[in-house]
């Protein structure tokens, strides 16, 4: 799931059923015409807006949306249709405690917590706790893609046959921080950590100051064509058109024997994208989790 948080007023709830692949275009369409809250669980779009006099009309402009996306991405035709649409109409309440109960301390691989900062752990965990503050800036690691990321980024940092002195990271596209957050709390020494969108930037400067790992973590809007490695983990949650895209400088920025971990990549992708890492790259692992492959990659020593 994945976030953005809503502000409190009288509400009108949609509902839109999907695949996969049309989620973050129909989210980032929602936001657009108004939504200041949506959320992303599995298969569906819940988004909110404020109940005024023009509904019929937004109503109207988001069925014509669908209609077109579902042209555009004959693979969700199938699945974005009128009928995957629900609307419902939500009396007052306090919202500010309302979106935060679907927000909950989620328990990833073998030893990471996310957890909002509302929401304190029990002093007796044993896990390494992260701490998010859901906003502008997808990451929250409930999302299949940061689920991915975070159990392989786990077992990589635990083989490490040197151990972790002198480890460094390459997180590119960062978000929410959250990433990079766990591997400085895994241990690694230095993380930089790239984002192009300042908002994101924003939101990950404060997660990284909240979970004190500012002297582990650079954040840097810099170009990763800037970036020469070599970094001995690179990880990159993205798109599958923007990891290919961006695919020489990725396995620039990988050391001899590094590993390199993409996510954010369909499972009808995951081909494509594996025909631009052959050489010098070894698959170690892949994983598929509600319709999204994570990939891990080893470059040859």
């Amino acid at each position: 799931m994945r976030y953005i948080i809503p502000v409190p007023a009288s509400w009108l709830q949609l509902s839109v059923k999907a695949n996969p692949a049309a989620l973050d275009t129909i989210a980032n369409f929602l936001i657009e015409r108004g939504s200041p809250g949506v959320m992303l669980k599995e298969a569906e779009v819940r988004a909110w807006f404020p109940t005024v006099g023009r509904a019929l009309t937004l109503k109207r402009d988001i069925r014509r949306f669908l209609k077109g996306i579902s042209e555009i991405y004959p693979e969700v035709k199938s699945k974005v249709k009128r009928r995957a649409l629900r609307w419902t109409v939500l009396k007052d309440r306090n919202w500010n405690s309302y979106w935060r109960r679907f927000f909950t301390p989620q328990k990833i691989a073998k030893t990471i917590l996310i957890t909002p900062p509302w929401r304190k752990p029990a002093k007796a965990e044993k896990r390494k706790v992260i701490e998010i503050e859901p906003g502008m800036a997808f990451g929250t690691g409930t999302h299949a893609t940061t689920r991915g990321c975070l159990e392989y980024l786990e077992e990589v940092v635990r083989r490490q046959p040197q151990g972790l002195k002198g480890l460094i990271a390459l997180d590119v596209g960062t978000g929410s921080g959250i990433l990079a957050i766990a591997l400085a709390k895994m241990g690694v020494r230095r993380v930089v950590a790239l984002d192009n969108d300042p908002v994101a930037l924003k939101v990950a400067r404060s997660n990284v100051k909240r979970n004190r790992v500012a002297k582990s973590v650079v954040l840097s809007s810099t170009e990763l064509q800037r970036y020469k490695g070599p970094f001995n983990v690179v990880v990159a949650n993205l798109t599958a058109e923007t990891i290919i895209d961006v695919a020489p400088l990725l396995k620039k920025n990988v050391a001899r024997g590094g590993t390199l971990i993409l996510a954010g990549i369909l499972d009808s992708q995951e081909r494509e994208v594996l025909a631009h890492f052959k050489n010098p790259f070894t698959l170690l692992r892949k994983k598929s989790s509600e319709g999204w492959s994570t990939l891990a990659l080893m470059k040859e020593a």
